[in-house]
């Protein structure tokens, strides 16, 4: 070989290796090296319908890429740009530019928690949804009562998805709808239910009346261990073909009327005729008056062994049982006071939990 083809060779090969060298630093400092310093979160939204090339130029005003384009090839070139997720990202500027990539096709979207505490009602927690900025309360009480989306997700028809909402702490992101929201309380619902093994442990009850029995047992429980007695009053009462009597009824059917849940039983709410009020009617009320949590639901479906027709809240959160109506009056003199004392007070005031700190 010549020696000037020789010289000519091997300047090409530098020149080649020179090239891949460069090219390579070049993606090694782009995908690797941060835009900056700066430590500060920079929250970054990606829109439901945003395309790639929109976010990677809001990426660049941001200052949390350098470029853009270069942004957009890099990961067209590794294949990501169609797992873009729409989602409200937390990121920062000191970001390695494929640690960005991750983030914003990842979907893990900033959450924030929405809790629903055992015994909510359905107007509780629209009110709930509401004043913490989630959304309108009209909005989250029409869907959870709107026929079709209640067979969609009970997979059966009720009157609303009332007793359906577990309570528990939900995230929730920036884009997630009241819709979606509603879906994963049923869904955790329907898990719990088969988890506590309600369909087979009162064979002669549909799940409709479980979670009517368990809601009611909710609302009447101060300390957790009373749950199953309370149960067991209410079984024997429809044994019995006795009326429940209940309070929280009282409460819920005017609730039902009005769209507003009292904070006070007076003497005429008593016998007012609702359809829940069970001081009139003798059966249980057509449906759940709260959202019930799993001991509420498990001491619906295994009450205690008990011979108690009556029982009163002490006013210290735990709960006096009589068998029969002369020792219930006295219960209720003895813890009530009066009747006059009572009257007029808030349920809610009779009937708080024990402080449990």
């Amino acid at each position: 070989m010549k020696k000037a083809t020789k010289i000519t060779l091997v300047a090409f090969l530098s020149l080649i290796i020179a090239a891949a060298a460069a090219v390579g630093y070049i993606a090694y400092d782009f995908t690797q090296v941060p835009p900056s310093a700066d430590n500060t979160e920079v929250i970054f939204d990606v829109n439901p319908g945003d395309s790639f090339a929109t976010v990677a130029s809001g990426l660049e005003r941001e200052g949390i890429v350098r470029n853009g384009y270069a942004f957009s090839v890099f990961a067209r070139l590794i294949n990501q740009r169609s797992l873009l997720k729409r989602g409200e990202y937390g990121l920062r500027r000191n970001m390695k530019p494929v640690e960005v990539l991750a983030v914003i096709t990842s979907g893990k979207s900033i959450a924030k928690p929405f809790t629903v505490a055992e015994g909510l009602n359905i107007y509780e927690i629209a009110d709930l949804y509401e004043t913490q900025g989630f959304g309108k309360k009209l909005e989250f009480l029409s869907l959870v009562r709107d026929p079709a989306f209640v067979k969609e997700l009970l997979g059966e028809s009720a009157p609303s998805l009332e007793g359906y909402l577990f309570p528990e702490t939900y995230m929730i992101t920036k884009f997630e709808n009241v819709r979606d929201l509603i879906a994963s309380m049923v869904r955790r619902f329907l898990a719990v239910y088969k988890e506590v093994g309600a369909e087979t442990a009162l064979p002669n009850w549909s799940r409709h009346q479980v979670v009517t029995l368990a809601s009611i047992i909710e609302k009447e429980t101060g300390a957790g261990g009373d749950r199953p007695l309370i149960s067991s009053v209410f079984h024997n009462r429809l044994l019995k073909k006795m009326k429940l009597q209940t309070d929280p009824t009282i409460i819920y059917g005017i609730a039902d009327m009005t769209g507003v849940v009292p904070n006070n039983i007076r003497r005429d709410d008593i016998l007012k005729p609702t359809r829940y009020n069970t001081y009139v009617i003798n059966a249980l009320p057509p449906g759940p008056i709260s959202n019930p949590g799993k001991d509420a639901m498990m001491a619906a479906l295994k009450p205690a062994s008990s011979k108690f027709l009556y029982f009163v809240s002490r006013n210290d959160g735990t709960t006096a049982f009589s068998e029969s109506l002369d020792k219930h009056n006295s219960a209720v003199h003895k813890f009530q006071i009066s009747p006059k004392a009572r009257e007029g007070k808030s349920w809610r005031d009779l009937n708080k939990k024990p402080d449990t700190k």
